[in-house]
């Protein structure tokens, strides 16, 4: 039987670590961090609901965000992911804890944004 295919994901924390994690096509991305022990990034809905968790891709790279409850075409074009629900189909580099940049990037937008904090 031949390996299942996983995409190589790095995550980059705010403290300028990083940390790479390999992930199923058909794994959310935050699941697969929290198996590899990774608990320190943010979450609340693991809907892609709140834009807790939301991330930045930096550079090239494609993903898949079809379960998330409230995902815009304008955030997947301005770099924004929600790792809760977002499954990958390339290897991606992610800057973490990006919600308040995705909520300013939403208002800009005049897309709907959670207020306050989660």
């Amino acid at each position: 039987m031949a390996a299942e295919e996983t995409f190589r994901i790095t995550l980059r924390l705010p403290d300028g670590s990083t940390r790479v994690i390999q992930v199923a096509p058909d794994e959310p991305i935050l699941v697969a961090a929290y198996r590899e022990g990774l608990d320190e990034l943010p979450s609340t809905c693991l809907q892609g609901w709140c834009l807790t968790c939301a991330g930045r891709v930096e550079g090239a790279g494609e993903w898949e965000q079809s379960l998330s409850r409230r995902y815009f075409p304008q955030d997947h074009e301005a770099g924004f992911i929600l790792p809760c629900t977002a499954r990958p189909r390339s290897d991606l580099i992610i800057r973490t804890h990006q919600r308040e940049a995705m909520v300013e990037n939403r208002i800009r937008q005049r897309l709907p944004a959670p207020r306050g904090k989660w």
